[in-house]
C-alpha cells in the first residue's frame, strides 16, 4: 500500500473529524457527519495498523479516534450536579444499604472493647503484663493526654486523616476475605480496651472518656461503616440474592463499596479536625463532647434520611429499579441528536 497516497486521500476527512470533535455544540447534521467520520477513521486506523505500521501516524490517528469516540459517547464531565448527586444520593445510599452490617460491627466492637476495659481495669496484673508497669504509669501520668498535643494541630489532623482513611481502605479492600477485616477490628478493640482499662484502673476514667469521646464517636463510626460495607461485599459473594448471579452481586456490592470509600474520606477529615482542634482544646469536657456528639448525630441523620430516600422502592438507585438515562448516555434509536450534543436552534 502506498502510505503517502492513502494519507493524502483521507487527511481531509481526519481534519474535518478533528474540527467537529473540538466544537462545543453541533447541529443535528453535524452530529451525523461526526459519527460517519468517526467510523471511517476507525476503519482507516485498522487498515494502517495492519498494512503500514507507522508509529507517528498511528499515534496521531489513535488519539483522534479516541477523542471522537469520547465525544460521541458523551463522556461525563465533572460538575457540581455530579458532586451533589454523590453527596445526596450515592454516598448515603451506599452506607444505608449496609446499615445492618455496620450496626452489627458497631455493637460487637463496643461490647468487646467494653469487656476488655472492664477486665483490664479489674486485673491490674493484666495491664502490667500487656504494656509494662512503668509504661502504664507513664501512660496515665502524661502519655495519653500528651498524645493529642505532641504535634501541631494541622500536622496532627493530616496524620490522623491519612491513618484512618488507610484503615478504612484496608477494611473495604479486604472485606471479601472477611478475616483481615475481623483482625483489624480486633487490633483496634484491643488497643482501646487495654488503654482504657489502664486509665480506669488508675482512677483516670474521666480523662480517658473525656478525650476519646469527642472525636471517637464519628471516627469509630466511620471505621464501623468501612468494615460493615466490606463484610457486605463478602456476603454478596458468599450468598448472592436469588435474582443475581454471584459475579453480578459482587459487582453491585463493589460499586457501593467504592462510593462508601469516597465519602468516608470526608468523614475522616471531619473526625481528624475534631481530634486535632477540639479534643485537646482548653474547653469544658461537656462542651467538647457536645461538639463531637452533634457531628456524630448529624452524620447518622444524614445517612438515615437521605439513604432511606435513595434506596426507597422506585428510586433510580434502588436495587432492581430501572436506571434512568444519565446526561450524555446513548439516546434511543431514531432520536434527533446523538448523545452528549446540544442541538443548535
Amino acid at each position: 500500500m502506498d502510505l503517502d497516497a492513502y494519507v493524502a486521500e483521507h487527511r481531509g476527512e481526519w481534519r474535518r473529524l478533528e474540527e467537529l470533535t473540538a466544537r462545543r455544540r453541533l447541529s443535528a447534521a453535524e452530529v451525523d457527519e461526526l459519527v460517519a467520520l468517526y467510523q471511517r477513521a476507525a476503519t482507516h486506523l485498522s487498515v494502517l495498523r495492519s498494512r503500514a505500521p507507522e508509529p507517528g501516524l498511528l499515534n496521531q490517528l489513535s488519539h483522534l479516534v479516541l477523542r471522537a469516540r469520547g465525544r460521541i459517547t458523551g463522556r461525563p464531565r465533572p460538575s457540581w450536579a455530579t458532586v451533589g448527586r454523590f453527596l445526596l444520593v450515592g454516598f448515603p445510599g451506599a452506607v444505608y444499604r449496609a446499615w445492618p452490617w455496620w450496626c452489627a460491627v458497631a455493637t460487637g466492637f463496643t461490647l468487646l472493647s467494653g469487656f476488655l476495659i472492664w477486665y483490664v481495669a479489674g486485673h491490674p496484673e493484666t495491664a502490667a503484663a500487656l504494656v509494662g508497669e512503668r509504661a502504664a504509669e507513664e501512660l496515665v501520668r502524661s502519655g495519653f493526654a500528651g498524645y493529642y498535643t505532641e504535634f501541631s494541630a494541622p500536622t496532627f489532623a493530616f496524620r490522623l486523616w491519612t491513618h484512618n482513611a488507610w484503615l478504612a481502605a484496608q477494611c473495604l479492600a479486604s472485606g471479601v476475605l472477611v478475616v483481615p477485616v475481623l483482625w483489624l477490628l480486633w487490633q483496634n478493640a484491643l488497643n482501646i480496651g487495654v488503654v482504657g482499662g489502664v486509665m480506669v484502673s488508675y482512677g483516670r476514667a474521666d480523662v480517658f472518656f473525656g478525650l476519646i469521646t469527642p472525636h471517637g464517636l464519628l471516627e469509630l463510626t466511620g471505621v464501623f461503616v468501612a468494615a460493615g460495607v466490606g463484610l457486605r461485599t463478602a456476603w454478596a459473594w458468599i450468598a448472592p440474592p436469588p435474582r443475581l448471579t454471584r459475579g453480578r452481586a459482587l459487582a453491585e456490592a463493589g460499586r457501593s463499596a467504592v462510593l462508601a470509600a469516597l465519602g468516608l474520606v470526608g468523614v475522616f477529615a471531619v473526625a481528624a479536625g475534631v481530634e486535632a482542634f477540639v479534643t485537646p482544646a482548653p474547653l469544658p469536657v461537656a462542651l467538647r463532647i457536645a461538639v463531637g456528639a452533634t457531628l456524630w448525630l448529624a452524620f447518622l441523620a444524614y445517612v438515615v434520611l437521605l439513604g432511606r430516600r435513595a434506596t426507597a422502592p422506585g428510586s433510580a438507585t434502588a436495587p432492581g429499579s430501572a436506571t434512568t438515562t444519565a446526561p450524555g448516555s446513548v439516546n434511543a434509536p431514531g432520536s434527533a441528536t446523538a448523545p452528549g450534543f446540544g442541538t443548535e436552534p
